[in-house]
């Protein structure tokens, strides 16, 4: 249980990594909050490809993990540029 944890955390810092790289651009908080939201991003991608029932192996995990860090960065954006506002 430890290692699946960890492996998840692994997959979803390089999807964090590779969803920054994706959408340029500065971000409220730097590399530790995208990577943070990349972790995050790939567990709410992992289970909603899930509840589709979405299968395809490693690659299919990858996308769902990285879409999910992408709509992440993008509502933490929108939620910093509109407090600064």
């Amino acid at each position: 249980m430890l290692m699946q944890i960890l492996g998840w955390i692994v997959f979803g810092l390089i999807a964090g990594i590779v969803a920054k790289l994706l959408m340029p651009g500065k971000d409220p908080g730097g590399f530790i909050i995208t990577v943070l939201l990349g972790i995050a991003g790939s567990l709410i991608g992992g289970y909603l490809g899930s509840l589709v029932g979405l299968k395809g192996g490693w690659f299919m995990s990858f996308a769902m993990a990285v879409v999910g860090a992408m709509l992440l960065l993008l509502v933490y954006r929108l939620i910093r540029r509109n407090a600064a506002a």
